[in-house]
Formats: C-alpha cells, structure tokens, sequence
C-alpha cells in the first residue's frame, strides 16, 4: 500500500498547497457531543438524506422548514402515536416531497429511533458509544434495522449528525484502489471490511480523523473541483 502522506502531498498539490487543503476540511465535531443530540434532530436528519437521495439537495434544503412543520417537527413519540390519516395526509402536504415510500420510512423510523433510545438512553448516546473503528456494523444495523438507511443515505446521515466516519465514494474507492487495495467497490462485506481495515491502519499511523482521512482519499484524486465547490458542498466529497 502507498503510504497515506503520499496521497496528502498528492490531494495538496492538486488543491494549491497544504493550506488550502487544509482549509477544505470538514470540521469534525466531539464525538462526546453525540450524546445530546436530542432524537428529534437524529429523525430530521435521517429524513432530510432520506428525501435528498436522488434529488437536488438544494430543493431539499429550501423546503425543510415545511418539513418539520409536516412532521411535527420530527418528535418521534408524537409520530408513533399518529394515526393513518395523518400520514396518508401527507402525500398531498405540499410543504413536503410527496414520495410514498420516503414518507413511510419517517413513520418506521420514528419507531427504529424510539427502540435505539429505550435500550441506550438516547440515540445520540448509542451513536456516541458505537467504536470509531466499525463503521461497518454501523452501517450494516441501520440498514437492517432503520428504513431506507443503507448505502450512501446511511453514511451521509451519520456524517451530517456529527459521527467521525468515511464516505465510501467513487474517488475514495478509486484512491484506495490506486494506493492498491485490492477490491472492486464498496458493496461487497468482504471488500467493506477491507476499506474498514485500511482506514483504521491510515488513522491509527496519522492521527486522523475518518472524516479528513475520507477527504483528503477523494480529494486526491479524480475530477479536480475547485475549493468553492467543495466548500459547498458541505458533508459531501469529491
């Protein structure tokens, strides 16, 4: 395997020097923090990727405020005890994308952030306890668990929510590719748990946190956006 400070220099070079690299990264929050994230802010935030995937997150994003008014502002209680009427009022909310199949997955997961928080206390808290270094069986318990949460919805909402992870896109598979792990994408459990144990080998030779180690792979290689660009693109990667 290439040596992670070689894929740096490569990321900084191709950005304009170390400062500006540096500056692209995403500021990663206490992992301690997790635990007061209230469940209503753990449901939004499942809803908002939910509803962005396939979609312009900008259209998403103008809207929210109609979303949390639908919603009810994403209590989880006050959803599981919503009758059907309420929710089959909402495929003609306006406020709101009217996807049926998204719609009902706030409904499921209301409950799936209901059962996390009765056994861990809090959702947050079960976040906030859940090993840095086993995005995998994160990953794979939201799948099984949560609705709509596999895949790529499921990483960016625990980006978005503040966990230290990786996103596993197309430039990082192509970077660890390239350093030379040998898989052929991210779908496969044998070829997750290789990217899992490079990143963990990359984070505990550097420091790093997932999050800059994700960044700085995908910003290594690939088209080369400009700084404006990532920058607006928040969570995201290359």
């Amino acid at each position: 395997m290439i040596a992670f400070k070689a894929i740096r220099a490569r990321a900084a070079k191709r950005k304009g020097g170390e400062a500006v690299l540096a500056s692209l990264l995403p500021k990663v929050p206490s992992q301690k923090a997790l635990a007061k994230v209230s469940d209503d802010r753990v449901l939004a935030e499942m809803a908002q990727r939910i509803f962005s995937a396939g979609f312009v997150w900008s259209v998403i994003e103008k809207k929210w405020p109609g979303f949390e008014a639908a919603f009810l502002k994403f209590e989880p209680r006050k959803l599981a005890f919503q009758p059907d009427e309420f929710w089959e009022g909402l495929l003609s909310d306006k406020r709101i994308v009217r996807n049926p199949q998204k719609i009902k997955a706030v409904r499921d997961n209301a409950a799936f952030v209901l059962d996390i928080a009765k056994e861990h206390g809090s959702f947050g808290k079960f976040l906030e306890a859940w090993p840095a270094g086993d995005q995998v069986g994160l990953l794979e318990l939201l799948g099984k668990r949560g609705a709509r949460l596999g895949g790529m919805t499921g990483q960016y909402f625990l980006r978005f929510i503040g966990k230290d992870i990786y996103i596993a896109s197309a430039d990082m598979i192509a970077c660890l590719r390239d350093a030379g792990l040998d898989i052929s994408g991210a779908t496969s459990k044998k070829d997750q748990r290789k990217i899992q144990d490079q990143l963990n080998a990359w984070a505990k030779d550097t420091g790093l946190p997932y999050t800059h180690l994700s960044r700085i792979c995908a910003m290594s290689i690939g088209e080369n956006y400009d700084a404006e660009t990532l920058r607006n693109r928040g969570g995201g990667e290359e």
